[in-house]
């Protein structure tokens, strides 16, 4: 078992592997940049280390510094967390090449998973359904506008080389296609620094439903049930539940075989998240590998029993899986907040600034995974992502109760954050029934 690890990330997620290697027995090296030297992930960790200025490319996706601080400490892996290094191929043939294990798929399934045209050619031969769309990357406007006349309108263009809403641009029309394409690829040669992109048919009132993965080395497989992360607001997940109410036992063992297809196609190992878009008479379609931890594996955890970050640092140390597929079983129903220091009133801008003071929720089912604390300063350079309010309850309407009420406990001031616009969503009747899908925020008067 590994001895040291570093964690090569931020924030909630840095404290929350620092939390799993501490109960493991395993030392810790915090890595920091100039904005983050208050952070608990700081404090927490056996050893921390300044890796450089606030700008995320100076610090948390410079590679070289990254190595460095894991050789000095005598790190024996790297957990990259989710986000800045956690899907980067380089990041995790560095790792190999300097003998450092990297606790995820390696560089060639990072970058097999990665490439979503080239993952959606496997698919296609494997007769996963995927939505209709270009075989490949498309290289104009006008090869957009004759695939989108063969699928049909609408369509959205999205990155080959990333994901989380950078890229996309729906299309209704030739007009918009046309006028859309350049701002898609232009983006995704900003955000991922690929300015491929490819087209799919516009999928109505989907379902946003994933399967979340585990497969050790030896190509053993379970998957840990779902999660249902319709609740978005450009492309961006707000609120996740496990499991989801549109999912009966007969489509959740078609959904979890399908997705070990998968992951066995392109020969996967470690934690990993399939996601799939459904439609109203359950028809999916595959959308993208997650070849990290996500943000919303709180929610799959509390409803298992299983520690996710346990399970992949034991599988990158070359440990089979313990885990059969018949001793999984939802447990109640559990949800998350994402809660952002943005401002509802004003369009959810970023809120930067000093936290004057926080009351976190607490009692019977409230977990808070969060790196922040009193006199905190939020500040400008990272994802606005400031804690995560998750909730386990008996069933699904216990659990939108239970969080309605650490909701309304949870108290943030010095900044704007989202707390008040979750509150308005469950108070909301289709939110309570799950009535829901990924058009919700944009067509429910909130």
């Amino acid at each position: 078992m590994f001895k040291r690890i570093l964690i090569a990330n931020r924030g909630e997620i840095a404290v929350r592997i620092i939390r799993t290697c501490k109960e493991m027995g395993i030392k810790t090296i915090a890595v920091f940049s100039d904005a983050d030297k208050d952070s608990l992930h700081v404090r927490y960790a056996d050893d921390a280390v300044n890796i450089g200025p606030a700008l995320s490319y100076k610090s948390y996706l410079n590679v070289e510094n990254i190595i460095q601080a894991a050789k000095e400490f005598k790190a024996d892996a790297v957990h990259p967390g989710y986000g800045f290094l956690s899907e980067n191929a380089g990041f995790a043939q560095a790792c190999q090449d300097s003998g450092i294990t990297f606790i995820g798929p390696s560089a060639e399934i990072i970058e097999k998973a990665g490439n979503k045209s080239a993952a959606r050619q496997i698919l296609i031969k494997l007769g996963i359904p995927v939505i209709p769309g270009s075989d490949d990357v498309i290289p104009s406007a006008d090869k957009a506008c004759k695939v989108a006349d063969k699928v049909g309108f609408p369509v959205i263009l999205k990155a080959s080389g990333g994901g989380g809403g950078r890229g996309m641009r729906i299309a209704k029309n030739r007009q918009e296609l046309i006028e859309a394409f350049p701002m898609a690829s232009g983006e995704a040669e900003a955000s991922f620094g690929n300015p491929d992109i490819y087209l799919e048919k516009y999928i109505e009132q989907p379902r946003h439903i994933e399967i979340q993965l585990l497969g050790d080395m030896s190509g053993n497989f379970v998957h840990l049930l779902e999660r249902e992360c319709s609740i978005q607001m450009r492309y961006q997940k707000l609120i996740e539940e496990a499991p989801s109410s549109f999912v009966d036992d007969e489509f959740r063992e078609i959904l979890g075989e399908t997705a070990i297809k998968i992951a066995k196609a392109i020969g996967y190992f470690n934690a990993g998240t399939m996601e799939f878009l459904v439609d109203k008479n359950k028809n999916f379609y595959f959308m993208e590998v997650n070849a990290r931890v996500q943000v919303e594996h709180p929610v799959t955890e509390l409803i298992t029993g299983i520690d996710i970050v346990k399970q992949q640092i034991l599988i990158a140390a070359g440990k089979k899986l313990e885990i059969k597929q018949e001793e999984i079983n939802a447990n109640g129903w559990s949800m998350e907040c994402r809660i952002n220091a943005s401002d509802p009133q004003d369009n959810f801008m970023p809120s930067p600034g000093e936290i004057e003071s926080i009351i976190f929720p607490g009692g019977p089912g409230v977990r808070i995974d969060t790196h922040i604390h009193d006199k905190y300063m939020v500040g400008p350079f990272y994802d606005s992502l400031i804690a995560k309010l998750v909730v386990w309850a008996k069933d699904r309407p216990s659990a939108v109760k239970r969080m309605a009420r650490a909701l309304d406990e949870f108290e943030i001031k010095g900044i704007q954050t989202t707390i008040p616009f979750f509150k308005k969503i469950f108070k909301n009747r289709d939110f309570q029934t799950g009535d829901i899908d990924t058009h919700f925020l944009e067509n429910s008067k909130l």
